[in-house]
């Protein structure tokens, strides 16, 4: 019997609403992480039928989603959305960009993403390449792995929790089950706050670390810059603080014209985005959906690039 994920998509309206916010819609959007679909589809209900809808997902069962998708103005390409810079410079009206994992990775014992099931300790977006957590944790040092989830996980029991998964690793070979894990990282942390899993950091930043999510994200925000028109918009939804920081910085940063110091009498480099808003899901929507309460959205526009 084949199980159906079910995914509720996070600030649904609200994203399309800011990102479609012009009279005249038409022009070429990036849905930059399809995962379900959600988003893409209201995209497309709300375009007209000369414009066009790119969306990009390294998860080959968010190809698959998106293969149901019969419009003529719809495609999809199965790689990372660090690969925003090869669209053609200026040729985009607006970008979105979900950072969220979608609830059927979550769900789905096989993907490994979840220490409520037991499964293989993968957590690969990409499952057709690169190394699983079960074969990183295979090798790494205690140093490599404390680094790991300290950083990624913001976790302040990281250097016990390395130590913990090197001694089980010596003891009785490699880790590679997510059961396996959440164990060994809930007999080492004794605090944790009510209602907060020990595992949830661990987990959270061995993902992080394994799809290089952080490097992607600063590289698909800077390929942004490139690809948006003028007026066009730049939506990114985030959820977590280490995300949520590099978006807010790199708003702040180009939403300000640079001075060079070396030259004080020179004409300032323009600022390239404006920032536009701050949206956190409704009262109402985290009631439905707690996986969406914390979400925060973004919001900016590109501004008029000089002659």
């Amino acid at each position: 019997m084949t199980t159906t994920w079910q995914h509720t998509t996070v600030l649904l309206a609200e994203a399309v609403d800011s990102l479609i916010d012009h009279a005249d819609a038409a022009g070429t959007y990036v849905d930059a992480t399809f995962g379900r679909g959600g988003h893409s589809r209201l995209i497309l209900s709300r375009l007209p039928a000369q414009a066009k809808l790119i969306a990009f997902d390294k998860d080959v069962e968010a190809i698959a989603e998106a293969a149901h998708i019969q419009d003529g103005r719809f495609t999809i390409r199965h790689e990372g959305f660090r690969h925003l810079g090869e669209l053609p410079a200026g040729s985009i009206a607006g970008v979105l960009m979900d950072l969220g994992i979608s609830s059927p990775q979550i769900d789905n014992p096989d993907r490994g993403f979840s220490f409520r099931f037991d499964g293989p300790l993968d957590m690969r977006m990409d499952t057709t390449r690169g190394q699983s957590v079960a074969e990183w944790l295979a090798t790494a040092s205690v140093d490599q792995i404390t680094e790991v989830v300290r950083d990624y996980g913001e976790e302040r029991f990281a250097f016990p929790i390395a130590k913990a998964i090197v001694a089980r690793r010596q003891e009785r070979g490699p880790i590679s089950s997510t059961a396996d894990l959440a164990g060994i990282v809930a007999s080492t942390v004794k605090t944790r706050e009510p209602g907060k899993d020990p595992a949830t950091r661990t987990f959270q930043a061995l993902r992080i670390f394994i799809n290089a999510e952080l490097e992607e994200l600063e590289q698909a925000l800077e390929a942004s810059l490139k690809v948006l028109q003028p007026g066009g918009r730049l939506v990114v939804i985030s959820f977590h603080s280490l995300e949520d920081r590099i978006v807010k910085q790199f708003i702040a940063k180009h939403s300000k014209e640079v001075y060079d110091r070396r030259a004080p009498f020179a004409v300032p480099q323009a600022m390239k985005l404006k920032s536009l808003e701050r949206i956190r899901p409704s009262e109402a929507e985290v009631a439905a959906n707690p996986r969406s309460r914390s979400a925060i959205m973004r919001v900016a526009e590109r501004t008029e690039v000089p002659a």
